[in-house]
């Protein structure tokens, strides 16, 4: 693969503080084999709790794959310190963490992060309390937010270095970043792109067919299924401005279903539908290619169900 432009630069990996049993590995294997070969006598649903639990690591960063190949000098750790590294919350799931960031799924109905006028609890103060267990200097950083009514995947970081580097080569970092949405009437393109200038109007954004000041925001889509009056459509952002989807599906003509902000009149799931079900990026200092990919949420599907 091509060096990228302004690629971040390497940083050595942090090393952990926590006190772990250590076994290093020599040949290669899958994370599962390798622990009921090393903890003698364990069996493979004691391996999947210490999994879940979030307990072991390969090389500093939490593992909670079964699978998960190791290679010749990696290091596998367990931790002494169980309860620091779980993670239970009903709103929030951590998909991975590592020394640098962390990301997540969120479920619809949760803020990112706090703003001026809402003070009550996001993903954020979740997050923060979670990694201050680890250590009391610990906290989380904002790179990019999700609007509170729509779910998906999301990353936060570690370090007030790591939140600069994303958020200054966003653009060279996050490579592949989509959606899927249930969106009112029968769409007329497989394909195409919506391009207009959005302005925030704290309320509401709005959308102008030419620069009227506002941001240049642009949203390509494809057309995955129509059934039942609806259209299940997956998003892929060119830019990430607040409520982009959103905008862009009513200017179309087709609004989110659930969306009464933007023009749709029905909530037929109790939600917004749109979601954001992929996260692709190099990591911002290992250079390493990271993949993120949740399902359609269920209700999406149900909705496209032919009658």
């Amino acid at each position: 693969m091509e060096e990228r432009k302004n690629r971040p630069e390497r940083r050595p990996v942090a090393r952990a503080a926590a006190k772990y049993t250590v076994y290093n590995v020599t040949e290669p294997s899958e994370l599962m084999e390798f622990l009921m070969k090393k903890m003698s006598g364990i069996s493979r649903t004691r391996v999947k709790a210490l999994l879940t639990n979030r307990v072991v690591m390969v090389d500093n960063n939490i593992q909670t794959h079964y699978n998960f190949p190791l290679k010749p000098g990696m290091k596998v750790q367990i931790s002494k310190e169980k309860n620091k590294h779980e993670f239970h919350n009903p709103l929030l799931n951590i998909l991975y963490e590592d020394a640098y960031l962390i990301v997540v799924e969120k479920k619809e109905g949760l803020l990112s992060v706090a703003t001026d006028r809402q003070k009550e609890r996001t993903a954020q103060h979740i997050l923060n309390e979670y990694v201050k267990r680890q250590h009391p200097r610990n906290r989380i950083f904002v790179v990019h937010r999700l609007d509170r009514e729509t779910s998906g995947v999301m990353m936060y970081a570690k370090d007030e270095k790591t939140q600069h580097t994303l958020r200054d080569n966003w653009h060279d970092i996050v490579f592949d970043r989509r959606y899927v949405a249930v969106v009112m009437g029968e769409m007329e393109k497989d394909s195409g792109t919506v391009r207009s200038w959005l302005t925030d109007r704290t309320l509401y954004v709005s959308s102008s067919d030419y620069d009227d000041g506002g941001k240049l925001s642009i949203t390509h889509y494809k057309t995955i299924k129509r059934a039942n009056g609806y259209s299940l459509v997956e998003l892929y952002l060119e830019t990430g401005r607040k409520n982009q989807i959103r905008v862009h599906m009513q200017t179309l003509g087709h609004p989110v279903v659930g969306d009464s902000r933007y023009g749709c009149e029905t909530d037929p799931l109790g939600r917004l539908a749109l979601h954001a079900f992929k996260l692709c990026f190099y990591h911002p200092v290992t250079g390493e290619v990271m993949q993120f990919e949740t399902p359609y949420p269920g209700p999406f599907k149900n909705l496209m169900l032919k009658k």
